[in-house]
């Protein structure tokens, strides 16, 4: 019975992570091709378009965790996602290819990378996080964002525009897209709680490791 359950628990984890993975990807090309289409700027596009679309199954998922009362799965999701994009994406793209590191890296985006960090560490040493402290990080982001457009060289960031699909097209692929996400990380998120409570590891551990490498792989195919 238990090799029942944990053959049916794996099974539903890897199905809700592969439509969470398809969904990414369709929500990505959906979102870069209405971009286009309506002229906005391929620096733009890449700074905020593309970044957000691949980091979109952490965010449903952490949501749905925190909303599912599982509070130490969503926030294992973040802090095991930043450092798989570190380990698991960065590494791997390195194993492919060499990486020449520009100037701008450790002179603009480490140092926000860094105070990111830090202010999250400062946050959380009272045991939670408030809806303010939330707030001070989205407003934080858009800031970030802004001010690195400004200050980037626009020839840094070239999106090749392959653009055929109609808006109508594009807006379909963003529904559906929008749709497997929402069942993905349904499915998802259920399998990595039963795969916890079957093994007797805390929601913790599951969300550090194999729900953060899972929302990662978007990421990691870009």
């Amino acid at each position: 019975k238990n090799k029942y359950m944990d053959l049916n628990t794996i099974s539903l984890l890897i199905f809700g992570l592969t439509v969470l993975i398809i969904g990414g990807n369709l929500l990505l090309k959906a979102a870069v091709s209405i971009s286009l289409r309506f002229g906005i700027p391929k620096l733009l596009i890449g700074m905020t378009v593309v970044s957000l679309a691949t980091s979109a199954p952490e965010l449903i998922v952490s949501i749905k965790s925190a909303l599912k009362g599982s509070p130490d799965l969503a926030i294992s999701n973040v802090l095991g996602s930043n450092i798989a994009n570190l380990g698991l994406v960065l590494g791997i793209t390195i194993l492919f290819s060499p990486i020449s590191i520009s100037k701008s890296v450790y002179k603009k985006e480490w140092p926000i990378m860094m105070f990111s960090a830090i202010y999250f560490f400062l946050v959380i040493l009272d045991g939670a996080i408030s809806k303010i402290e939330g707030g001070i990080l989205v407003c934080f982001l858009v800031m970030t964002i802004s001010a690195l457009i400004k200050l980037r060289d626009k020839s840094e960031v070239e999106l090749e525009n392959s653009n055929e699909d109609s808006l109508l097209k594009s807006l379909f692929i963003l529904f559906f897209g929008g749709l497997f996400l929402f069942y993905g990380s349904e499915w998802f998120i259920d399998g990595a709680i039963m795969l916890a409570n079957s093994f007797g590891i805390s929601e913790r551990i599951i969300g550090i490791t194999v729900v953060s490498v899972g929302t990662s792989i978007p990421e990691l195919v870009t």
